[in-house]
């Protein structure tokens, strides 16, 4: 539905068309145009690409980031007719609306924004609990990256039902680590009244502390200095 990057750039640095980033990549999509009209609605571009969800890795492989992406996922191969639909639908929304019941047969939508904000909205109940457990993840790999000096780090994410539980006291969390060793990594996390956004500090409390134990692969979440062994997961 968007896409905007500066990895691919005409020597006018204006930004290749999805289509043309699409071919570069080996990846085969139809193209449905929508105009100069879209390039001013959040989460919409110029022109739309159909994919096979299949083909998506393949898509965005290579070393490239886009720094705007919006995914919408469909049961079958749309019409442009519904392609319009969809488009009018997302270009329409509020910023917090949900939108899948307005898509029909759509299960999955993603929308990011730069490396500060990121949007999922899915039919899978499991789907919230995997998302954090991945940015988590993430979290204490950017910070390894950094303290290693090494171009990338393999660690495991934490169990599904460990991140589940947290959304279950909580629906807003900030995690920010706290410690970097050898043997051990530890992030703080804060339970919030609202969402966080950029700019905000971190809260000063810490309701919980995750560490990842990097001799077992484990992660552990825990009360403020608890010992607790139900976040405890391997792999």
């Amino acid at each position: 539905m968007d896409l905007a990057t500066n990895s691919f750039l005409h020597q006018d640095y204006r930004q290749w068309r999805p289509s043309l980033i699409a071919a570069e990549q080996g990846v085969d999509c139809t193209v449905h145009p929508l105009g100069a009209w879209a390039r001013a609605t959040p989460g919409l571009g110029a022109e739309i690409l159909v994919l096979h969800r299949d083909s998506l890795p393949r898509f965005l492989d290579g070393g490239w980031s886009p720094y705007e992406l919006s995914v919408v996922d469909l049961p079958t191969v749309p019409t442009p007719s519904q392609l319009d639909e969809i488009a009018l639908v997302m270009g329409t929304a509020a910023l917090d609306e949900p939108v899948l019941p307005r898509v029909e047969g759509s299960r999955f939508r993603y929308s990011g924004h730069d490396d500060c904000y990121l949007a999922v909205e899915s039919t899978d109940p499991a789907m919230p609990a995997s998302v954090l457990s991945r940015l988590l993840a993430l979290l204490a790999g950017s910070a390894l990256v950094r303290a290693r000096a090494a171009s990338s780090v393999l660690i495991p994410e934490p169990d599904t039902a460990t991140t589940g539980r947290l959304i279950c006291e909580s629906p807003h969390w900030i995690g920010v680590v706290a410690a970097v060793s050898e043997t051990f990594l530890t992030i703080h996390l804060s339970a919030l009244p609202q969402r966080w956004r950029l700019g905000q500090r971190p809260p000063e409390h810490v309701d919980r502390t995750a560490t990842l134990d990097l001799i077992r692969n484990t992660w552990q979440v825990t009360p403020p200095g608890g010992v607790s062994g139900r976040g405890r997961v391997s792999r």
